[in-house]
């Protein structure tokens, strides 16, 4: 392909996804195609000669009823995974330059934009000084909030050990602390990590605002100790999975402060919310953190997959993950003078991720990024309020950001189960209508709805449109269980 070719075939395909975005709406949000349905519209094998892309692009509509449309502004489910075009721009520009920028002397740019960045990041979010790159800290951009915990694990396990936790002959028992709130990505992290998922203790949280107890941790800690354990992470969460709950980072982190543990702390999806004054309390506390990690691509406009990652020291992430062979070496690493990048995640190899960064901060701004933040949770109030008039429903947790958790209330001498089966059964015409999708969580064992908002496109009408589907559908299975009675 020439590059006028690729210049024509690249309008086109520009002029494709504006199209996509401009009639997201008129498209189910959950794809309804059954196991295999996809693949079965695909030849088995590849073909033998070139095809042009006029005819690869006619053959995207084969694939579209198999897109599940996280950018349509009736995605409520998980969390939010947005792109944005000037995201969508600066992703374009760093697959045109296909740079390997495992080093700052394959691509100086690479790193150093990164830097800058996670510098500009740190301003933005009220940060930590610390976590500059100008103090004894920095930032980089791991793929995801899971690579950020698999890292602050090891760097964690390090610390403990004095660098010998993984060395032959030496097997001690290292502990991890995460509330029973807690990610997945943890107990992954620990498992990678060969300490397993058994020596992840998970924490009693509170029983209204599901917030990890602290008192509870010290307990814990004290026990694995006696045990013959090394305690050596605690992962606190702000904005947790399955309610967006706020571990108390202040109580924590003085308790690991005097106990020597790393305190990593996960904001994966509510990080965002820290750009605007008024939600950073939601941060408190979180100048002990030794790491800190937020996902600018789930609230903060910026494409899959970027991790903004920093540690507090960042010579102890260093030791803890580089291997320096010969044919990576050169003068500018050997000076000291500059970022590796390779020595601050798992892979060797990375993409120019900044560039999206630095287009999506540059084109909305401070302003524009708070402006999201706050429409996001205005919306998520006003579908608080709504569902707070219909007796039928309840509240289940509180709502500081986006994510508004709910479920119908038991009926009179109705059991839990039933109880849950009309839930997961609302849950199910909701998604099968195709108007919008939600996903659900358990909560003290109950089947709860997630409704968590953060697409730009979203508006008021989405939210009200959203509400009055749940609610006939509700009336529609309250009916169907009456006549069944």
């Amino acid at each position: 392909m020439t590059p006028e070719e690729f210049r024509r075939h690249g309008h086109a395909v520009i002029d494709w996804i504006a199209d996509y975005w401009s009639r997201i709406e008129s498209y189910p949000v959950l794809s309804q195609v059954t196991p295999g349905e996809i693949a079965s519209t695909l030849p088995a094998t590849a073909p033998e000669r070139g095809e042009s892309i006029d005819v690869i692009m006619s053959d995207l509509g084969k694939l579209l009823p198999g897109i599940t449309h996280w950018q349509h502004p009736s995605f409520f489910g998980y969390f939010p995974a947005n792109t944005s075009p000037p995201s969508v721009l600066g992703d374009l520009l760093s697959s045109g330059f296909a740079v390997q920028g495992m080093l700052w002397t394959t691509s100086p740019a690479c790193t150093e934009l990164e830097t800058r960045m996670m510098d500009w990041l740190v301003d933005l979010l009220g940060l930590p000084t610390r976590f500059r790159s100008d103090s004894t800290g920095g930032g980089v951009i791991q793929d995801s909030a899971s690579s950020a915990t698999l890292v602050a694990t090891l760097v964690a396990l390090h610390r403990a050990s004095q660098g010998t936790w993984n060395q032959e002959g030496i097997r001690r028992r290292y502990t991890v602390y995460t509330s029973v709130q807690g990610h997945s990505s943890i107990e992954k992290a620990a498992r990678i990590a060969g300490i397993g998922d058994s020596n992840v203790r998970l924490v009693d949280v509170d029983p209204t605002t599901f917030a990890m107890r602290p008192d509870r941790l010290r307990e814990m800690i004290a026990e694995d100790r006696a045990a013959g354990a090394v305690p050596a992470l605690v992962v606190a969460t702000i904005g947790t999975t399955s309610t967006s709950a706020i571990d108390p980072l202040p109580a924590i982190g003085e308790l690991c402060r005097q106990e020597g543990l790393w305190l990593h702390v996960d904001a994966a999806y509510a990080g965002a919310a820290a750009v605007c004054e008024e939600l950073r309390w939601t941060h408190a506390g979180v100048e002990y953190a030794d790491s800190y990690c937020f996902d600018p691509h789930k609230w903060l406009l910026t494409g899959f997959d970027c991790d903004a990652f920093w540690v507090a020291n960042r010579r102890e992430l260093i030791q803890a993950l580089s291997v320096l062979p010969e044919y990576l070496r050169n003068a500018a690493s050997e000076s000291g003078a500059v970022i590796d990048y390779r020595d601050w995640q798992v892979p060797l190899g990375r993409r120019f991720r900044a560039l999206k960064l630095w287009f999506v901060l540059r084109w909305y701004g401070a302003e524009g990024l708070r402006e999201h933040i706050r429409t996001g949770v205005r919306l998520a109030q006003r579908f608080a309020r709504l569902v707070e008039t219909d007796e039928r429903f309840e509240i289940v947790a509180p709502v500081p950001f986006s994510l508004v958790c709910f479920r119908l209330r038991p009926q009179p001498g109705e059991s839990s189960q039933d109880t849950d089966a009309r839930n997961e059964e609302l849950l199910r015409r909701i998604n099968a209508s195709g108007a919008l999708l939600l996903t659900h969580t358990r909560i003290d064992d109950r089947f709860v709805l997630r409704l968590a908002i953060g697409a730009p496109s979203t508006e008021t009408r989405h939210i009200e449109a959203a509400w009055a589907l749940i609610q006939d559908l509700a009336t529609e299975l309250s009916h169907e269980t009456t006549n069944r009675s």
